[in-house]
């Protein structure tokens, strides 16, 4: 007559498998679960200020082509009258443009020892700049008149570098004020390239 413990037991001849494996023995078919580890990494107060600060240069140098539609406009000017004595301030300043550029490119955007998102966005805060100068130096160039189509043209391209200076500005403070990494079109590629 059999022991009860050999009923529980598998035959000695009889091959073993997972179904008759002891459980302290039974082999899992179930992956194992990967730790989640989640690494969050705050952007410092000061990188965010001096990333949200860098903005600045090109929406002061950028701001001059808003002239058409406050011309027609009025009231639209009304939300930039609080920076207005700070514009006049740095426009009062000579070659103020000038140093800005070069101290915001050489002090933070080539500075290794800052943190890569400041100088990230300080980068793309001088390629805003540089592309906004390029449309100035067109109309230079060719000179469009001050009647016809060439003036048509005109306003329709400051208007349209206006709101886009506008919104990369408030786009640009608000997002690095929240610690994200704004995307500028055409901007964002060349700062990467240059990074």
């Amino acid at each position: 007559m059999a022991s009860l413990s050999s009923l529980f037991t598998p035959h000695p001849l009889k091959p073993l498998t997972p179904k008759f494996l002891p459980t302290r023995t039974r082999i899992s078919t179930r992956p194992k679960p990967t730790p989640i580890s989640a690494v969050y990494n705050p952007i410092p107060a000061t990188d965010r200020l001096i990333s949200a600060v860098s903005y600045f240069l090109p929406f002061f140098n950028g701001i001059q082509y808003g002239r058409f539609l406050f011309t027609q406009y009025p009231s639209l000017a009304l939300p930039f009258q609080p920076i207005l004595p700070i514009l006049s301030f740095y426009r009062s300043i000579p070659y103020a443009s000038f140093v800005t550029f070069f101290a915001l490119y050489l002090g933070i955007a080539r500075n290794e020892s800052l943190n890569q998102y400041t100088r990230f966005n300080a980068l793309q805060a001088v390629m805003l700049d540089v592309l906004l100068v390029l449309p100035m130096l067109i109309q230079r160039i060719f000179s469009p008149g001050q009647s016809g189509l060439g003036l048509q043209f005109t306003v329709w391209m400051h208007n349209g570098l206006f709101v886009f200076v506008v919104g990369c500005f408030v786009y640009g403070l608000v997002a690095c004020i929240l610690g994200k990494t704004p995307y500028l079109p055409f901007v964002t590629e060349a700062a990467n390239r240059q990074m």
